[in-house]
């Protein structure tokens, strides 16, 4: 176990989410987005020098909660998609030895997917569509139940 990267990724994760908390979902003014620019960007250049060196950071090396947190260092890395993509890359690697959550894995794949313009296949990422706030366009929705299944995610009913 790694303590100190473990509370590195803690701590990240923790700024990520105080910058979020005190921005009120309705507006986002120009200053707030540089703010969210700022804190993701650092976190996603930090995580990928992280990841070329040691692989991703996963349950083995920095524990749950810290696994967690640098899936969700990754999951906002929108500034960077090409380490959000080596991400992705590394994160599936982990979650195939078992070293990391494929609940999380199944985000972050949306996220990548989403970001390219391409139809996410989990159903987890959500936005402004042409009937109001939903779930962006899905991959092959008669197959949505038995994938989220498959990574241990409730069905979209819920």
């Amino acid at each position: 176990m790694d303590r100190r990267l473990q509370a590195d990724l803690l701590r990240r994760a923790a700024r990520d989410q105080r910058v979020r908390a005190s921005t009120p979902q309705t507006f986002l003014s120009p200053l707030k987005a540089l703010r969210f620019a700022w804190v993701d960007g650092g976190n996603a250049a930090w995580l990928d020098r992280v990841v070329r060196r040691r692989g991703w950071p996963g349950t083995a090396l920095v524990g749950r909660d810290a696994a967690h947190a640098a899936w969700l260092l990754a999951q906002h890395a929108d500034w960077r998609r090409r380490a959000q993509r080596r991400f992705l890359r590394t994160m599936r690697e982990a979650v195939e030895r078992g070293d990391a959550d494929p609940r999380d894995l199944a985000y972050l794949e949306d996220r990548v997917r989403v970001n390219a313009g391409l139809p996410q296949r989990y159903g987890t990422q959500y936005g402004m569509t042409a009937t109001g706030y939903g779930p962006r366009p899905i991959e092959d929705p008669d197959g949505l139940h038995d994938r989220r299944a498959r990574v241990g995610l409730p069905p979209m009913a819920e």
